[in-house]
């Protein structure tokens, strides 16, 4: 019973990692938003994603780059839809006054209709959220070192009504919520002022 049960989580973990997709923006030209994403914003001011280089990332030479200013600035993977899997990225909250938040976003809807988790280099903190009709209301959040100008990753694994953010390799949040049950589209997030980079941004669905 123990071996076959073994076997069956060993398969099931070998058909998750093969169903995996990673998008590392090497092959993207700098300078432009990456094809086959939306560039975008929750809410007012002037987001700008582009792919940049930056020797530092963790796989060379290009990294996703958002440097603009924005309620929310949001960059959507067009060709996804996944109910229930998982989202991670690395980034690097490079500078910001007022924020220096990186974050992933899933479920989308659309612009104004997601979920997100997010740390944020200011504050020490991880948070979960969801985005209703453009206004971001927060469920939850975990008090944990986020170290700026270095790379971290975050991760939200989601099935049914259960999320879990993992931050730098370890759990931060569990939460509950029924309020986006559809499948929708995954990204990535910032907010205000923050520049922030993203490399590595990998995605599957069960």
């Amino acid at each position: 019973m123990k071996a076959s049960l073994f076997t069956m989580i060993v398969t099931t973990m070998a058909t998750a990692l093969a169903a995996a997709e990673t998008v590392n923006f090497d092959d993207m030209k700098v300078g432009t938003v990456p094809p086959g994403w939306t560039a975008t914003q929750t809410g007012t001011g002037a987001a700008k994603w582009s792919v940049d280089k930056d020797a530092s990332a963790p796989s060379k030479p290009n990294v996703l780059k958002q440097s603009g200013q924005a309620t929310f600035p949001v960059c959507i993977k067009n060709d996804t839809n996944i109910k229930d899997g998982f989202v991670e990225v690395k980034f690097k909250p490079v500078a910001g006054k007022e924020d220096q938040a990186g974050g992933v976003i899933w479920r989308v809807q659309d612009a104004n209709n997601y979920y997100i988790a997010r740390a944020n280099a200011l504050e020490n903190n991880v948070t979960i959220y969801y985005t209703i009709r453009g206004k971001r209301i927060e469920k939850k959040r975990a008090n944990i070192k986020v170290a700026s100008s270095a790379w971290h990753t975050l991760r939200v694994d989601f099935s049914g009504n259960r999320f879990t953010v993992t931050f730098d390799g370890k759990k931060a949040i569990e939460w509950d919520d029924d309020t986006f049950k559809n499948a929708g589209k995954v990204g990535v997030w910032t907010k205000a002022d923050s520049i922030t980079e993203f490399d590595d941004f990998t995605y599957a669905s069960k």
